[in-house]
């Protein structure tokens, strides 16, 4: 079990947070719950856990879990009975084989040392024909920052190697345009990557309120759960799986285990 505990780089209940956060948080449960109606569903590394009770509306079942047993016990105290929260590594979680059919994870595989050993054990745990759901930053912005205790970030192509390599078929989408952002935004992108070359981005969630302050505004209060009504809907695009996307700030991978 390791030693961090990701309280200062995960977006917590009760948090403030700017309104692309929560928009980002809502649209990728928007995005997953179409393909979880009906199905038994794991989210790994789920924070505070804001989507839990949205796709409980049409899932089967649902059940998550995290690596920060901090983190666990926040989820546990706003949820109690209602969900099965576990603290439990991804990569070797323990559970029975075939125990799913949709797993997620959201805005975490680049906190795993050894995204290899996580696929395979997403296979292990998926019945034939399972999915696979990731959200992931895109590191192919020109203005890319990486977060602490990251290692590895998927770009649409390393995604597509990644999972083609235990016998899964990807699909990409594009979320969050760049283009549609404000004005303040595209305007400060290029003081931002000039902040990231030189190191001097915020490190800590504390730092990084303050510069979300000056570049989105006033900030909100992340939810303990989001709703279909917290946020305006987005349409993800479909991107092309042999080249990098430059166009949205979210990737969204669909893989879906060969049968």
């Amino acid at each position: 079990m390791t030693t961090t505990d990701y309280v200062d780089v995960t977006e917590l209940a009760g948090d403030e947070v700017s309104p692309e956060q929560i928009y980002r948080v809502c649209n990728r449960y928007y995005w997953a719950a179409r393909y979880c109606a009906g199905k038994d569903v794991f989210e790994v590394a789920c924070g505070t856990g804001p989507g839990l009770g949205y796709l409980a509306q049409t899932a089967r079942s649902v059940v998550a879990a995290d690596i920060s047993r901090p983190i666990v016990e926040r989820a546990r105290s706003h949820y109690g009975e209602r969900f099965e929260i576990l603290c439990l590594d991804a990569t070797d979680s323990g559970l029975p084989q075939a125990s799913f059919d949709v797993i997620l994870i959201f805005e975490a595989l680049y906190y795993i040392p050894d995204p290899q050993k996580f696929v395979a054990e997403c296979r292990r745990l998926l019945r034939p024909e399972g999915l696979v759901l990731v959200s992931n930053a895109n590191k192919d912005l020109f203005d890319f920052n990486r977060s602490p205790h990251s290692h590895t970030y998927h770009g649409v192509k390393e995604l597509g190697d990644l999972f083609a390599d235990f016998g899964f078929a990807t699909e990409f989408f594009g979320s969050t345009p760049v283009g549609a952002t404000s004005v303040r935004q595209r305007l400060l992108r290029p003081v931002k990557a000039a902040l990231v070359r030189f190191n001097l981005m915020p490190r800590t969630m504390g730092g990084k309120k303050l510069l979300k302050r000056l570049v989105f505004g006033r900030p909100m209060r992340m939810p303990a759960e989001i709703t279909s009504e917290m946020a305006p809907r987005e349409t993800p695009v479909r991107l092309v799986p042999d080249r990098p996307d430059r166009e949205h700030k979210v990737i969204y991978c669909k893989a879906t285990l060969k049968a």
